[in-house]
């Protein structure tokens, strides 16, 4: 369940495993990990495992986590990223922590609770260079397919969905959920409950809320982890997961919890942790209000005729499927659309080089749970090759390279030159970026599909 950290914040709350990652693939991210819930954890429960143990605290008391604090300004440059800022906050960290009772006595939570959640509480400060880490490289929407979607996460994801059939069985009756999105989730986020991470939700969202450039966010999503406590759905050891607060093995943020967890079994507890009923219906209870529409598919893999204009491959351009059909796009299985008056839009996430996807209404949903658009095509496949799908029928260029950061930057800063681009070159590409790059390949008779070349960039070189 992760949403954005790149928007840091995920639905309500979450920042996932495989959120990071995609994030820094090769769409922007938006804010389920960050203000939704799993999108700390979107890149980060799936690509890094947990944690053996937890370091004792450093001098002064500062927890410094697994690995230690570098001591560096954050790449952001937010002034709140600073060394001198962070060390100044973590001075005033029991200060912070102990100032926020009032708010914690309005949610409810007593005095007991908060100074037992609360004692012997130390920052995480290598959380800030996670927050800012700015990856050199990143990966084609290939390699992260590959890396997603495998032989043993399906095998693993057949076995879950056998052993907890009855579940699966009475969430789809109660919710319209299809259980292979739900199950694709589950095999993504944590790896079926293998990676979920090992920080303390309370350590992670209580330095974050103290320190940094997103306080207001987390404040709200440390005091929401200590309502979970205070309620006793939880105990504090089942919180532990990603370094922004993303936990389970579907990976809620707190507040997505409280928003969208729920009692499937009756026994009082709401455990999305350790017991698979609660985790099952809350995370169907989460895409069901996130306007899942039963029965219907997350989208179909499309050719895309030559000639043809690119400048239609939008999020906010959506048409009938029967209108697409219309401009030549077809299914690459042969076979017919089965509902024309579906709308849907174009997405080329390899450019004319590669496949194109139409992308219905629950493909939107996905993507409230966590907004990256790799990620979310991740889960829907995955989803279809647990239900007995083939994999992708055409190929991807996988002779393209990415670019790197630097290149990227390069490319920002040409675009500008050329008077493409109004923004601030920072290397990362967004929706101006790639309108700015269309826009570009469209003046010299290239396909007009934003996709970032190592051929472009030579073009914009002038060589």
């Amino acid at each position: 369940m992760v949403r954005s950290l790149a928007g840091l914040a995920k639905r309500g709350g979450s920042l996932g495993g495989a959120t990071m990652i995609a994030a820094a693939l090769l769409f922007p991210v938006s804010a389920h990990a960050q203000g939704q819930n799993g999108l700390s954890n979107l890149f980060g429960g799936i690509f890094s495992g947990s944690n053996p143990s937890q370091p004792a605290p450093g001098p002064g008391g500062i927890q410094t986590g697994p690995q230690p604090w570098s001591g560096e300004d954050g790449a952001s440059g937010h002034p709140l990223m600073t060394a001198a800022a962070i060390r100044e906050a973590a001075g005033n960290f029991d200060n912070c922590v102990a100032g926020m009772w009032p708010d914690a006595a309005r949610r409810g939570i007593t005095q007991e609770n908060f100074q037992r959640f609360t004692a012997g509480l130390a920052p995480d400060l290598r959380i800030m260079d996670l927050m800012d880490s700015q990856p050199e490289f990143s990966k084609s929407i290939w390699d992260y397919l590959d890396i997603l979607v495998n032989d043993n996460r399906l095998a693993k994801g057949k076995e879950v969905l056998a052993t907890y059939k009855a579940q699966f069985d009475a969430t789809e009756k109660a919710y319209g959920v299809d259980r292979y999105i739900i199950a694709a989730i589950w095999g993504i986020e944590s790896n079926y409950s293998t990676q979920m991470g090992d920080r303390s939700v309370l350590q992670s969202t209580a330095t974050l809320a103290c320190i940094g450039r997103r306080q207001a966010y987390f404040k709200d999503e440390f005091l929401s982890a200590l309502e979970i406590l205070n309620r006793g759905d939880l105990r504090p050891e089942q919180m532990r997961g990603s370094w922004a607060g993303a936990f389970g093995p579907t990976q809620f943020m707190p507040t997505a919890f409280k928003r969208y967890a729920v009692d499937g079994d009756g026994d009082g507890r709401r455990d999305v942790v350790d017991d698979p009923t609660d985790l099952i219906a809350s995370t169907a209870n989460n895409l069901k209000k996130d306007g899942w529409q039963p029965g219907e598919t997350w989208g179909y893999e499309v050719v895309v005729p030559q000639g043809f204009n690119y400048m239609l491959a939008d999020r906010a351009k959506m048409m009938t499927i029967a209108q697409w059909e219309k401009l030549g796009l077809k299914r690459a299985t042969n076979q017919p659309f089965p509902h024309p008056a579906e709308k849907a839009y174009l997405l080329a996430p390899a450019g004319a080089q590669g496949p194109g996807f139409l992308m219905l209404q629950n493909f939107r949903v996905i993507m409230k749970y966590n907004p990256a658009e790799a990620y979310a095509m991740a889960i829907g496949h995955f989803a279809d090759r647990l239900r007995g799908g083939q994999p992708f029928v055409q190929p991807w260029p996988r002779q393209e390279r990415e670019l790197s950061r630097t290149e990227r930057l390069e490319l920002q800063q040409l675009l500008a030159q050329r008077g493409f681009y109004k923004g601030t070159p920072d290397g990362q590409f967004g929706g101006q970026t790639r309108d700015a790059l269309r826009n570009f390949q469209a003046s010299i008779g290239l396909p007009a599909d934003g996709f970032a070349t190592a051929d472009v960039l030579d073009r914009l070189r002038g060589r």
